[in-house]
């Protein structure tokens, strides 16, 4: 389904993030470090509304290489919102505001420690994106009629461990979870469907 980067997609994303029953963060668990990740809806290359997906620069530390959305670790005293606006400007020197942002989904814990809440933003299409080298290797606009087809998204079984690996289908690229799973639920909510995702599986070089 095509939908124009507009004001009436806005109010649509809004009343489907609005619409959506988040799980309760007291079934989060408490040992787990707190971040946020942007959902950043953008203009595509034509004329339709798409999120912002990052490659990793491949220097980095943690998670060097792979596909994410902007984010990261919560600073003290920050809220998720805080942090994924914070990240979106330290990445992509995209500056939004809490006006800007039109929901959040359900919080995701990844294998490596980290609880993730996925933050969904409005830049509009004034809004220039200059990546930081530093963290970003390179940026891509995702329409959305590209999550929404059926072949977008696979689950496949590994010997490790009981729950469904997600993959995203992106170019030549799988694409898996925490992004994949995130983004999967995204396109789920779209739809009007209240679908869970804590369960989704990492693959095992993510667990570290």
């Amino acid at each position: 389904m095509m939908r124009p980067f507009d004001d009436a997609t806005r109010r649509n994303i809004a009343a489907a993030c609005a619409a959506f029953a988040r799980l309760p963060e007291e079934e989060a668990p408490s040992a787990l470090k707190r971040a946020a990740v942007a959902v950043a809806l953008t203009a595509s290359e034509g004329d339709d509304t798409a999120f912002l997906l990052t490659l990793r620069a491949s220097h980095l530390r943690a998670h060097r290489g792979q596909w994410a959305l902007p984010g990261g670790r919560c600073d003290a005293g920050e809220t998720p919102v805080e942090a994924a606006l914070r990240e979106l400007d330290e990445e992509l020197g995209l500056r939004l505001g809490e006006a800007d942002v039109l929901g959040t989904l359900d919080d995701y814990p990844t294998r490596s420690g980290y609880l993730i809440t996925p933050v969904v933003v409005w830049a509009s299409g004034g809004a220039a994106i200059r990546p930081n080298p530093d963290e970003v290797a390179s940026v891509h606009r995702i329409a959305l009629d590209t999550i929404e087809r059926d072949d977008a998204f696979d689950f496949v079984a590994i010997p490790e461990s009981a729950r469904r690996v997600i993959r995203f289908h992106h170019r030549e690229s799988l694409i898996h979870a925490p992004t994949a799973a995130l983004i999967y639920q995204f396109r789920e909510v779209l739809a009007g469907r209240q679908t869970r995702v804590t369960e989704l599986e990492q693959p095992v070089f993510a667990w570290k």
